[in-house]
């Protein structure tokens, strides 16, 4: 396909759902995905070889965030995204927003902690080294919110307010990295949120959706920004191929609109997912206070009862 400026194709037919899904896209993604897909089946195959259960809800999850980047990276909507501003939106919220939820959801990383076999001791393999870096400095400064909010912030208003765009997509590797990034801030922003995989931050269920909330409402900004542009804000998209039949200025609208509108998807997809999870660890209290009274006779009622006892008798 030939490519103009800003290494953008300049001969695709207009845009359809149907040319957007036909097969093709970027080989570093589709080796990727394939990849991921591989080493997480081996996961779950090596736990159920020694009869350990892993719940198919998390590896449904997992391949379903798997494949919607495959979806938005490995087709013809790749290509599209190169030109169309509306269709490389669609590609940055999925990949940098709905993707991470549902990689989270299927806890990879207490899989492999769980898969992994445990080196002797004295030393040191693959499972321990995971470990080290999950306690590492590194990974408790960028998993913090201090820095994931920011950074999930930045990727939106420091990229596309800025020449650092154009410069990326100028090229096939700088679109790889920038994608690349989304999927990363994605998955540190969303990682302490979630609480699914261990990590060194682990925050309360209300701290987590404050969390969550700081976050989201700049998406909507961004929309709304692009929305109520006048003119082209974005150079790689200023003058789309005539063969697309588009409008800069429309397209660039219904970007903005895009990206308002995805503000609210994870919203709603991460604040159920934490009230279940609230939900199950309430039941699982219950259920421990419930084993501590068996065991002990239910001393802790008959304290609290022979409390009140005493405070009925002193009023008499």
């Amino acid at each position: 396909m030939d490519h103009g400026g800003h290494g953008m194709p300049m001969d695709l037919p207009p845009f359809t759902l149907a040319r957007g899904l036909e097969f093709g896209g970027d080989a570093f993604f589709l080796i990727g995905c394939v990849v991921a897909l591989a080493l997480y089946g081996w996961g779950v195959a090596r736990l159920a070889r020694r009869g350990d259960r892993w719940p198919v809800s998390r590896t449904a999850s997992f391949a379903l965030g798997v494949l919607t980047i495959a979806l938005v990276m490995c087709t013809k909507l790749n290509d599209y995204g190169m030109v169309m501003f509306s269709v490389h939106m669609v590609q940055h919220m999925v990949v940098s927003m709905v993707s991470p939820i549902l990689l989270l959801l299927g806890a990879p990383v207490t899989l492999t902690l769980r898969a992994l076999p445990t080196a002797g001791r004295g030393r040191k393999g693959p499972r321990e080294l995971l470990v080290a870096l999950l306690h590492s400095r590194y990974v408790r400064i960028v998993s913090h919110p201090a820095f994931t909010i920011p950074m999930f912030i930045a990727s939106l208003y420091g990229l596309y307010f800025t020449p650092l765009f154009d410069f990326l997509m100028d090229s096939k590797l700088g679109h790889i990295a920038m994608m690349t990034h989304f999927l990363l801030v994605g998955l540190f922003f969303f990682w302490p949120i979630m609480g699914v995989d261990p990590g060194p931050h682990r925050p309360g269920y209300v701290m987590r959706m404050l969390e969550l909330f700081a976050g989201m409402p700049f998406h909507a900004f961004f929309g709304i920004a692009l929305m109520m542009a006048s003119e082209p804000m974005v150079g790689t998209y200023e003058h789309p191929p005539a063969s697309l039949g588009i409008d800069a200025l429309s397209d660039q609208t219904a970007a903005g609109g895009i990206a308002w509108a995805f503000s609210e998807i994870p919203s709603v997809i991460v604040l159920v997912a934490l009230l279940a999870q609230w939900y199950k660890s309430d039941q699982r209290q219950a259920r421990r206070a419930d084993r501590t009274a068996d065991r002990d006779g239910d001393q802790e009622l008959a304290a609290y009862n022979a409390y009140l006892a005493s405070l009925q008798g002193r009023g008499r």
